[in-house]
């Protein structure tokens, strides 16, 4: 077995082969986004909003009790595993999706979908942090963020033109069971372990910490309520993940029954449901960085803020290029969230607490997904597509202003994790010799 050490550079290959992974999670649950939507009322003959993005509360759900489960478990039976286990529940979602007889089998599909994207996105953010050390935490999970977006949106796009040349079923859906397949494949080959990165750190941050903290609780519901609402910091990025993810229930569920409603054409509304993922993806490479040196709280802050823009855009212009820079406007402000608030949660915790916090954040952030569904498809059948974005915009402006009064304030190379902190989670014994933020 070679020596275990921590760091980008000491675990390149193992880092470089789970971002690859990563690119197929991103592909599987790609193809939703430019043609699922489309479906309820081209095939099954839906016309109610909050029909037709049940999907999602399916998915998100699911999806956010995978990302508790994922957090609760790696620890236990490693995150490598659990990657196994959300494969065999990814492939059989491509297959549903292709022949469904009802709209209620695409809520089931749904389900088995977000069951796999909450356990394979955990298990890998986790891992790459666990390999990574507390240095470079904003800069890989930037780096995850961006292949998987990217992953994302080549196959958003891909599955538009594939449905407007060979129909909305089946073959767009051959993407996603490509990259399930391959997913697979390549963790059963070539995926390692990390829980004696784990143990390594633990190791460094007891000797290295001039005061430990205690252990989390043992009590399954005092970790939830100290890691929910019970420490300040925490509550702000849960909440912001929240919100960031509720307004997906717009962005996927919502924006391309707009615009078919608008009069784009397939190929337009692929273009736009792909290029917002794909800005995300590719900005998160600097965002990532960023805020391991300038403190994660003002690109927080600034990307709901620049969402909350975004939206207004999409609600009160018209036509296919004001979307596509509003839709640039939403990849650039979600990029400056994501990452950081996942890289935020890690310096807020330390190493053994950090699987079970990162998966709590998780399940809050993803419950966004079902929330906004419900929420957003309700309103859209009371009010109207513009004036429910216009809502949720205001909604993200209200989270800003939360993450702005309670995340620590932003100091270079800090660690947030020091003695005498206010959380009752950091001190496993995160160090600032250990670096980060």
């Amino acid at each position: 077995m070679p020596p275990v050490r921590l760091g980008l550079r000491e675990n390149g290959s193992q880092i470089a082969l789970l971002l690859l992974i990563v690119v197929f999670i991103g592909a599987v649950v790609g193809v939703e986004r430019s043609v699922l939507p489309l479906l309820a009322e081209a095939e099954f003959g839906l016309t109610s909003a909050t029909v037709t993005i049940s999907f999602l509360v399916a998915f998100g759900f699911a999806k956010a009790g995978a990302n508790f489960l994922a957090g609760e478990l790696a620890g236990r039976i490693g995150s490598r595993r659990i990657l196994l286990v959300a494969w065999a529940f990814g492939i059989p979602v491509p297959i549903l999706l292709m022949w469904a007889p009802s709209w209620g089998w695409i809520g089931f599909a749904n389900l088995l979908l977000g069951i796999n994207q909450g356990l394979a996105w955990s298990a890998t953010q986790i891992m790459k942090i666990d390999l990574v050390g507390p240095k470079r935490r904003g800069l890989v999970m930037g780096l995850n963020e961006c292949v998987g977006y990217l992953g994302v949106a080549a196959a958003a796009l891909g599955a538009g033109y594939l449905a407007d040349a060979y129909g909305p079923r089946p073959a767009p859906y051959l993407i996603a069971l490509g990259a399930a397949l391959l997913g697979l494949a390549v963790t059963l080959l070539g995926a390692r372990d990390t829980r004696h990165h784990v143990e390594l750190e633990s190791k460094i941050v007891n000797t290295t910490s001039d005061n430990a903290a205690p252990e989390l609780p043992a009590e399954r519901a005092a970790r939830i309520w100290r890691g929910s609402w019970g420490h300040r910091p925490l509550f702000a990025a849960n909440q912001a993940g929240l919100l960031n993810n509720l307004k997906e229930g717009v962005a996927w569920g919502l924006l391309p029954v707009f615009f078919a409603a608008q009069g784009l054409n397939l190929r337009q509304i692929a273009w736009l449901a792909a290029l917002y993922p794909a800005v995300w993806g590719i900005a998160q490479l600097a965002t990532g960085t960023i805020s391991d040196r300038v403190g994660r709280r003002p690109l927080i802050v600034g990307g709901l803020l620049v969402q909350a823009l975004a939206l207004v855009g999409f609600a009160t212009l018209n036509g296919f290029i004001p979307w596509a820079a509003s839709a640039v406007v939403l990849g650039l402000g979600t990029a400056a969230v994501y990452p950081t608030l996942i890289a935020q949660v890690g310096d807020l915790v330390g190493p053994k607490t950090r699987a079970n916090s990162i998966g709590l954040y998780r399940l809050w952030r993803d419950l966004g997904y079902a929330v906004g569904a419900l929420f957003a498809g309700l309103l859209t059948d009371l009010l109207s597509f513009r004036a429910t974005i216009l809502i949720i915009a205001l909604m993200l402006v209200g989270s800003g202003t939360i993450a702005r009064v309670l995340l620590p304030a932003p100091r270079p190379s800090q660690r947030l994790a020091q003695p005498g902190s206010e959380s009752p989670l950091a001190h496993d014994g995160s160090s600032d010799r250990l670096g980060g933020d």
